[in-house]
């Protein structure tokens, strides 16, 4: 959940290399209970390239025991479950480059409406006072 419930976060996109080439990509995932069920943070990814290990730049165990799968209306993106009994894992994979959604922006905007209706909360009920906000009594 966004704004006002919680500070939204983004994932910087990435635009496609010139001539073809991919980024690599280590994403470190918290484990909950020994499981990770969720989307990859960037799209258009490689399949074959996907690896998991218990530590960051292919160190500790490699983890084989994974599934990796992408939703039928949006087959750029990657969702992974990975099953361990360690606390956190680290996924590297290669990319050529996100796609850009609606979805995406569309949370932009919300998150932007939602500030600016906080500030116009504060302009009505409260005094902007040096770039600091005092609530008035």
């Amino acid at each position: 959940m966004g704004y006002p419930d919680s500070i939204d976060r983004f994932t910087d996109k990435l635009n496609r290399k010139v001539g073809g080439a991919s980024h690599v990509i280590e994403e470190r995932l918290e484990l909950v209970k020994g499981a990770y069920s969720g989307p990859l943070a960037h799209d258009n990814i490689n399949n074959q390239s996907i690896s998991v290990y218990t530590g960051p730049g292919y160190s500790g165990v490699e983890l084989r025991n994974f599934t990796v799968g992408f939703p039928d209306d949006l087959p750029w993106r990657r969702e992974i479950r990975i099953y361990a009994e360690v606390p956190e894992v680290y996924v590297t994979y290669e990319t050529t480059g996100d796609t850009i959604e609606a979805d995406d922006i569309n949370r932009l905007q919300r998150g932007l409406t939602a500030v600016q209706g906080e500030l116009e909360w504060y302009k009505l009920d409260g005094r902007i006072d040096g770039g600091t906000f005092k609530e008035e009594v």
